[in-house]
């Protein structure tokens, strides 16, 4: 990495899956608040729905997800009737068309930690509840080390067509230090058994920075992951936060590799995908040719949720399960993080939402502008501006914020475009920020640029 690149690199930046930003939510948001909101949905809206399932059989030292081990199964079982009756509760609020949910995402956590009756239970739950649309997306995200011949069957018959695996890294001393042991052979069996099944889309995520790692280690990891033909590859840098995920205490700060490794590490993965016939998408996912993330970027079509980049064009998005973050027409909203809380507002048949945020016009123009950066690497802030009513030159202090950048490369002005150079994609977020009225720099609140 050329040395001036480096501050930028140190940056705490957002990864803007929303605009504002989770951090901006407010606490004692009103329940009644996401419910009004739920209500006043148009008859003919169309939703996105995610389910959170904040379990897992054991702990990945590097995972900064909402999720724990419990002691028995019982508690799961517990939470899944709780989901549901939540479900039910929203659903007899919902006065919309049934059969519009177009995107059903089970996250966590690992959803596949629930047995297959209660992950059928959920699935049906929404469909009766708001109906799933015909040709819709249902994915979620597993553990490969859990998944056999049958069960991919099972879920493909329940109407799953996408799924997502946390592959890592392949090479075992990096595994063995983030307590994730699961072989190449592992992985390329469960990928069999799901295409058997006839899922017709596999992600795989993959991390750089993580211990024992080496720019040689991403790169095997990068063809190996390739030799199976993931329709789509993420890759995250690994944010080390022992302070806020106690668990990450495990990973010793001395074996972690440093901002210039993590940068080799980074531009090494991309260099080795894209020569394997990957397309780059936004920040940090890719995609082969046929995958419809490589069209809708290529198009220009492309968004970016709480799921990362998607196809998904949505009226709204709509959470179940503790700390699930939902999106309306009006703001964000998020349920209680704590299990014992989101429960009991349940019991009391009260929207679980704790937390989020009434979004204001700007905060609309503003969202658009950096969604289009983060998926184009390319935008016109006047433009939007004027299209959501307001004077291009609210954007007039932009090009003194991001003058550094400019000056390194990072960010070109050309006209009334702006563009990050696709060379400089992992500096996305850093351009983002000079578009974020709220975001105010402070160490630790955000992962490093790089």
């Amino acid at each position: 990495m050329d040395t001036k690149l480096l501050p930028f690199a140190m940056q705490d930046v957002p990864r803007y899956t929303s605009y504002p930003t989770a951090v901006q939510f407010q606490p004692d948001f009103s329940g009644k608040t996401a419910d009004d909101w739920l209500v006043s949905l148009a008859p003919d809206a169309t939703l996105s729905v995610y389910v959170h399932i904040p379990f897992c059989r054991q702990l990945c030292w590097y995972c900064g997800c909402h999720t724990s081990v419990p002691n028995s199964y019982d508690r799961a079982a517990r939470y899944v009737e709780y989901l549901i009756r939540d479900i039910r509760r929203s659903a007899s609020l919902f006065g919309g068309k049934k059969g519009l949910v177009k995107h059903l995402h089970f996250g966590g956590g690992t959803p596949t930690y629930l047995d297959d009756l209660h992950i059928a239970e959920i699935v049906d739950a929404i469909d009766k509840g708001f109906g799933l649309a015909s040709g819709g997306e249902v994915a979620l995200e597993s553990d490969p080390r859990t998944l056999t011949r049958e069960r991919a069957k099972v879920l493909a018959g329940m109407g799953f067509t996408r799924i997502s695996f946390g592959v890592q890294d392949f090479a075992t001393p990096v595994q063995m230090k983030i307590n994730r042991l699961q072989t190449f052979g592992l992985v390329a069996a469960a990928n069999e058994y799901l295409r058997a099944a006839g899922f017709t889309s596999v992600n795989f995520d993959l991390m750089y920075g993580l211990p024992a790692q080496t720019v040689e280690s991403v790169a095997r990891t990068a063809r190996q992951a390739s030799e199976l033909q993931p329709d789509r590859i993420s890759v995250f840098g690994y944010a080390h936060v022992p302070w806020f995920k106690k668990h990450q205490k495990m990973i010793n700060d001395a074996e972690l590799p440093g901002v210039m490794e993590r940068y080799a590490q980074a531009t090494t993965i991309e260099s080795e995908l894209r020569s394997l016939g990957y397309a780059a998408i936004g920040l940090d996912h890719f995609a082969l040719g046929h995958d419809e993330l490589t069209q809708a970027a290529a198009n220009r079509t492309m968004r970016r949720n709480f799921q990362g980049y998607t196809t998904d064009v949505s009226d709204a998005l709509l959470s179940f399960g503790a700390s699930a973050i939902g999106e309306f027409p009006q703001g964000f909203v998020q349920s209680a993080r704590d299990t014992l809380e989101w429960s009991q507002k349940i019991d009391r048949n009260e929207s679980p939402v704790t937390r989020g945020l009434a979004t204001t016009p700007e905060d609309r123009m503003r969202s658009e502008v950096i969604e289009r950066l983060m998926c184009d690497l390319s935008v016109d802030p006047g433009k939007i501006a004027q299209k959501h009513g307001f004077d291009p030159g609210i954007f007039s202090d932009v090009e003194q914020k991001l003058e550094a950048a400019i000056c390194v490369g990072i960010a070109r002005v050309e006209g009334t475009r702006l563009t990050v150079p696709p060379q400089h994609r992992l500096f996305l977020r850093t351009v983002a920020a000079a578009f974020d009225t709220h975001f105010v720099a402070a160490p630790n609140r955000h992962a490093k640029a790089v």
